[in-house]
Parts: structure tokens; sequence; C-alpha cells
């Protein structure tokens, strides 16, 4: 493993939604993280099942850790009403 936890984790937090002006993080979308050797296992939860942009957040959160020389492996749940919430609140409120 060439890269930290640390580093793994400032690398997600600079990643922005391509039309909310919000990290990924932010909005929930990246829930929490976990390494394993080489891999980086990313909990990524979708205010609604099927969202049209999802190839290219993933994409944005490979790209980013190929950088540190991490593997991204995805793990997609659907975020609960309260968390959905959140995110509607950040959208209407941060949109580009």
């Amino acid at each position: 493993m060439n890269f930290s936890e640390k580093e793994v984790l400032n690398k997600l937090a600079e990643i922005k939604h391509p039309f909310i002006d919000s990290t990924l993080k932010e909005l929930g979308i990246v829930k929490n993280i976990m390494i394993n050797g080489s891999n980086v296992i990313v909990n990524f939860a979708l205010p609604f099942p099927n969202i049209p942009i999802k190839d290219n957040l993933i994409m944005s959160i490979k790209k980013a850790l190929e950088e540190l020389g991490a593997k991204l492996e995805v793990k997609i749940t659907i975020m609960t009403q309260e968390e959905r919430q959140k995110f509607l609140d950040l959208e209407k409120e941060n949109w580009k």
C-alpha cells in the first residue's frame, strides 16, 4: 500500500458534484471507505436508483484514487429518507 487512509480521504474530499457546488462527501454520496491492500472500497449512496450521472460520479472517484495508485471498488446503496432529504436541501441551496 503506497497511500494512507488520510491521503484517500483528502483526495475524496476534493471531488465536487458536477451540478451542485458541494463535494460528494458533503452530499452524503461518499459514505465511508475501507482500504484492503491497494484497493479502496467506497460505499457510494445514491439519492435515487439509476441516477443518470452515476457512472460519471464513480469515474471521478476512480480517477482521483488512481492518482494515489489505488484501485476503486464500489458498493452502491440508496440513501435513507433522512440522507436523501439532506442531499435535496444541499442540492437546492448549492445548484450551479
